[in-house]
């Protein structure tokens, strides 16, 4: 046995508007599954474990997807100029720089730029 991949779930009310968000603007490859049911290939990823506990966890979440950058400042203005919503301005976390993103039904999610060691190689390096 082995694990080939992982696959995220987003929920929206406005799934089509979302999917054509991911397509469109942030450009993910796909392939169509069939009456429009877009299947997104995304980054290579990473998965952390966090304890529970602090204001992330308290705050009621429990999971959460991110997606990474390698430069916060010019992703948010592209992003921006692209419909994008952001709320407030990048935060820096001392392990990164953090931003929250809402997408087509309030789907809520992080872009975070990194500062820890990563166990991946981003896209932008294996060019």
């Amino acid at each position: 046995m082995a694990i080939v991949g992982a696959h995220m779930l987003l929920y929206t009310q406005e799934a089509e508007a979302l999917r054509a968000t991911l397509r469109d603007v942030f450009q993910l490859p796909y392939v169509d599954a069939g009456d429009g049911w877009l299947i997104f290939a995304l980054p290579p990823s990473e998965l952390g474990v966090h304890p529970a506990g602090g204001p992330t966890y308290d705050s009621g979440v429990r999971h959460q997807a991110s997606f990474m950058c390698d430069d916060i400042h010019a992703t948010v203005a592209d992003l921006t100029a692209k419909g994008i919503s952001f709320e407030g301005e990048p935060r820096d976390e001392g392990y990164g720089i953090t931003i929250m993103m809402t997408l087509p039904g309030g789907v809520r999610v992080q872009l975070y730029q990194p500062r820890h060691a990563m166990a991946i190689t981003p896209a932008s390096v294996r060019r």
